[in-house]
């Protein structure tokens, strides 16, 4: 702060300097004046200019210290008092373009939750002629028709609820309710709505559950499993299985959901939880770059860590680590 302090005046500073070299040069160049006089002279302005620095540098520099200190937010009451004309005039600019800002949010902010109730209103009116287009492929009797109607159907449905969900999970503590939830109906209940694309691609499942049971909010947890499962029906290789296997480790519940597809290029696999991101390697048109980056953000708050194995050409493992149960939960019942 002292440097910025000495930085900003230093105009003043070697104005006030300028002028008492002029002051020694006159006294050297006229007879009439004692340099002596002029020294001591020089030597007290100097002084008086140091107090003089000192003095304004503990008066103005607490508006500035606090101001750096201050937590980037709008809220005016952590403002530092102005204790200056010019300080004042800082004030009330700020103010002025915070309350501007205020504005502003509050504006982009009602505009933000009428889209997303918009859209919301409108996943939703959409549904309806998606369930009656269901009713009508089910009645198809073209099997091979039948098959392929499915699939496009199932990618619409399957894009809709991403959508829905990306909507909820800004909000989504407001609607957890976490319990004993079994994973064997969960699993087999998203694997029945694949199952159209599953026996187009020949695709099969092994399933061993060791430990069925964990703490958490079924309808998110389904929410997960969908994305993973989707990926590895995906991207598993024709006439392959994909296993899930569950167990119990250090007190803890881990689900892995192997397939045995093309896999993922190592340079890919730190960035495959980001949003958009979909590969380097291998361009897929038809990659939104969502799912994982959902399932991700839903995971956190349900406490469940999510990691992932691969290798390309020997398929892909994603693993979910669910969070222990405390005697806390056992007191209550839970």
């Amino acid at each position: 702060m002292i440097r910025k302090f000495l930085i900003e005046r230093i105009s003043w500073i070697l104005l006030i300097l300028l002028l008492l070299l002029l002051a020694i040069v006159i006294a050297y160049l006229d007879p009439s004046l004692a340099i002596s006089s002029m020294m001591y002279y020089v030597f007290l302005s100097l002084v008086i200019t140091a107090v003089f620095i000192t003095v304004r540098y503990f008066k103005e520099t607490p508006f500035y210290k606090e101001l750096d200190l201050r937590d980037a937010s709008t809220d005016l009451s952590s403002f530092p008092e102005p204790n200056s004309p010019f300080e004042s005039s800082i004030y009330e600019q700020v103010t002025a373009s915070l309350e501007h800002l205020e504005k502003e949010a509050s504006s982009n902010k009602v505009l933000l939750e009428q889209e997303k109730d918009e859209l919301m209103s409108w996943i939703h009116e959409v549904k309806t002629p998606l369930t009656a287009l269901k009713l009508i492929i089910d009645r198809t009797e073209d099997a091979k028709l039948k098959s392929e109607l499915m699939y496009e159907w199932l990618r619409i449905h399957y894009l809709l609820d991403q959508q829905l969900h990306q909507k909820r999970i800004p909000f989504i503590e407001n609607d957890l309710f976490i319990e004993k939830v079994e994973l064997e109906p969960l699993i087999y209940s998203e694997i029945h709505t694949l199952r159209s694309w599953c026996l187009k691609k020949k695709i099969g499942f092994e399933i061993e559950l060791g430990d069925t049971h964990v703490l958490s909010d079924a309808k998110w947890l389904s929410f997960i499993l969908r994305q993973l499962l989707t990926n590895a029906v995906k991207y598993s290789s024709e006439g392959s299985d994909i296993t899930i296997q569950s167990s119990e480790q250090s007190g803890q519940t881990i689900l892995t959901i192997a397939d045995h597809g093309r896999g993922i290029d190592p340079r890919d696999l730190p960035r495959i939880f980001e949003k958009g991101f979909t590969s380097t390697a291998n361009h897929d048109q038809h990659a939104t770059g969502m799912g994982l980056y959902l399932a991700k953000k839903a995971a956190a708050p349900l406490e469940i860590n999510i990691s992932v194995q691969s290798k390309p050409g020997s398929g892909t493992t994603m693993t979910l680590t669910f969070s222990k149960e405390n005697e806390f939960l056992n007191i209550q019942g839970v």
